[in-house]
């Protein structure tokens, strides 16, 4: 079980990284190709794919440039309320290296522990 999960998303892919002490684990998920419109079954499909990946974590940040993040938040409303509480951050993230994305969630979830007193990175 992970601790730290952070998710970056948009229309096209998801690259889900499981963060602790040692470095990240990522894995990336690809969007069916042919049905990318909101609300598509192929699109509540892959949503069901990302929350499987974050499932064991904790606390979850979840980030992306566009409206595939909120998205991400109502299907986990809808759907997945047990993991709704674990989802600690919503951010807008351009297209960062998968290092920079793994970076700035290393900090948040610093700040956010120490802010918290969760001291768990």
């Amino acid at each position: 079980m992970s601790y730290h999960a952070a998710v970056w998303i948009d229309h096209s892919q998801a690259k889900v990284f499981h963060i602790d002490r040692e470095g990240s684990i990522e894995d990336v998920l690809k969007a069916p190709k042919h049905h990318r419109e909101r609300g598509s079954a192929e699109m509540e499909h892959f949503f069901h794919d990302v929350v499987k990946a974050v499932s064991d974590a904790q606390e979850i940040l979840v980030c992306g440039p566009g409206s595939a993040k909120l998205e991400l938040i109502r299907h986990v409303h809808r759907h997945d309320k047990p993991l709704e509480s674990r989802i600690v951050g919503v951010e807008s993230a351009d297209h960062p290296t998968d290092g920079q994305l793994a970076k700035y969630a290393r900090a948040y979830f610093r700040e956010k522990d120490r802010m918290t007193g969760g001291g768990r990175l």
